[in-house]
């Protein structure tokens, strides 16, 4: 009986000491704890999403390294075009005018330190602007067309606008951009227009069911002039190359064509129901 008692008198003092060590390595404690979650939370964001972005994949394919990449109207983190590339701490410059969307990006990307969050729109000189909230949709008021006015037909009320600062996006690129993407709802032309940088690889939004982009000619002329081509579109983007950065395979020119067929015949198809 006192062997048992001796014995529990023992490991309730070491567990006394132990503790006691704890409480006083409480900060060291926190912070491994700290950095243990944050790499698990890393892992987990790299397993959700990696797979999920084609350019990601597509790129990763083709062995082409980045060494800064751009995203100019971000929306939501999870659904960034270049979260992978983020994830990779890969240098990231971001641009998202929205303050509710810009909180999101913060809390979701606390643990990166590769990020630069510009809170800015992207427009034809510095200054304030108005924009217009559409669910998921954010534009600058003043276009004549984005996705939410043309595809839902949707109204723009004093209401639903918001002022902003606004930039033109010289004074953001650095000159060093090598892959950007750019979704600002119609506006993208004025990213392409004052940009320093000549990235690699270009993703714009051009399309989208029946919208097409107001500055899709102006847009097309400065792909000619600096010397891009298309390399594949999806439902809303178009993904241009440098000229000389890789071969487009036959599989993927046809593949090109399928989809400018798609994209056509949903056109197409609203124009038919106006004509009845």
């Amino acid at each position: 009986m006192s062997y048992f008692v001796s014995s529990y008198l023992k490991i309730t003092v070491f567990l006394c000491f132990l503790c006691a060590y704890v409480v006083k390595q409480n900060i060291v404690f926190k912070e491994v704890l700290n950095t243990f979650v944050a790499i698990h939370n890393l892992q987990l964001k790299k397993m959700n999403y990696q797979q999920n972005k084609p350019i990601y994949k597509k790129l990763k394919e083709r062995n082409i390294k980045f060494s800064h990449v751009c995203e100019v109207g971000v929306y939501l983190p999870e659904t960034s075009n270049i979260v992978d590339f983020i994830l990779d701490n890969i240098k990231t410059t971001l641009v998202e005018p929205d303050a509710s969307h810009i909180a999101a990006i913060n809390d979701f990307f606390r643990n990166q330190t590769n990020i630069t969050l510009f809170p800015y729109a992207i427009y034809d000189y510095d200054g304030v602007i108005k924009l217009s909230k559409a669910a998921a949709s954010t534009f600058i008021s003043e276009l004549k067309a984005s996705p939410a006015l043309v595809n839902d037909e949707y109204k723009i009320s004093e209401e639903n606008m918001f002022e902003v600062p606004c930039r033109l996006f010289s004074g953001i690129d650095s000159g060093d951009i090598d892959l950007l993407s750019v979704d600002i709802e119609g506006a993208e032309w004025y990213v392409l227009k004052n940009m320093t940088s000549r990235p690699k690889v270009l993703s714009i939004e051009t399309h989208g069911k029946f919208y097409e982009n107001p500055f899709l000619l102006e847009i097309k002329n400065w792909i000619t002039k600096n010397n891009y081509v298309v390399w594949y579109k999806d439902k809303s983007d178009t993904v241009f190359i440098k000229k000389d950065l890789f071969g487009i395979s036959f599989a993927e020119k046809l593949q090109l064509k399928l989809t400018e067929m798609y994209i056509f015949w949903r056109k197409f198809k609203k124009n038919l129901y106006y004509w009845k």
